[in-house]
């Protein structure tokens, strides 16, 4: 058993403020989707505010515009059958609707048992991914790193599909 878990963070730049009707399917899918992720096999913890979701975290202090998501997982695998392989993937095909594109909006990397990241750890560990590329402070499914007591990790494939 590993001594790490895995930490994502993902954001997003929202086309209009979350109450805008123009967000509606994305605010209604918030919490089933939400529910999906906790109840998943290697779910660990998900960054909430106050509404039980992210939506009211600022991670960037100046653009209130940008949203957050943050959780941890049992590894790698638990982390990517949530969201490739479950009802998450249909919501996120529809991102475009909702965010504007980013290049860097996505990182991954290991964390102690027990570690809960902050939003500004999160914000770091993307700026380490867009300076310096995948490495083990900052990967991707693609191009993944093992955990530091792991020997190997195979790259996760299913976001070509």
């Amino acid at each position: 058993m590993s001594g790490f878990h895995l930490a994502q963070i993902n954001i997003g730049r929202l086309l209009a403020p979350v109450d805008h009707p123009k967000l509606a399917d994305f605010v209604a899918n918030l919490d089933r989707i939400n529910a999906l992720a906790d109840g998943q096999p290697g779910f660990v913890w998900r960054l909430t505010g106050e509404g039980g979701d992210a939506t009211d975290i600022r991670p960037v202090e100046d653009d209130p515009m940008v949203a957050i998501n943050m959780s941890v997982w049992t590894d790698l695998d638990a982390l990517a059958a949530f969201v490739y392989r479950t009802a998450h993937r249909e919501v996120m095909r529809r991102r475009r609707e909702w965010f504007e594109g980013m290049e860097t909006y996505m990182t991954l990397w290991w964390v102690p048992l027990g570690h809960r990241p902050t939003p500004a750890e999160g914000m770091a560990r993307l700026a380490i991914l867009e300076r310096l590329g995948p490495g083990p402070e900052a990967f991707t499914f693609r191009n993944p790193f093992p955990a530091p007591d792991a020997s190997s990790v195979a790259p996760i494939l299913d976001e070509c599909a």
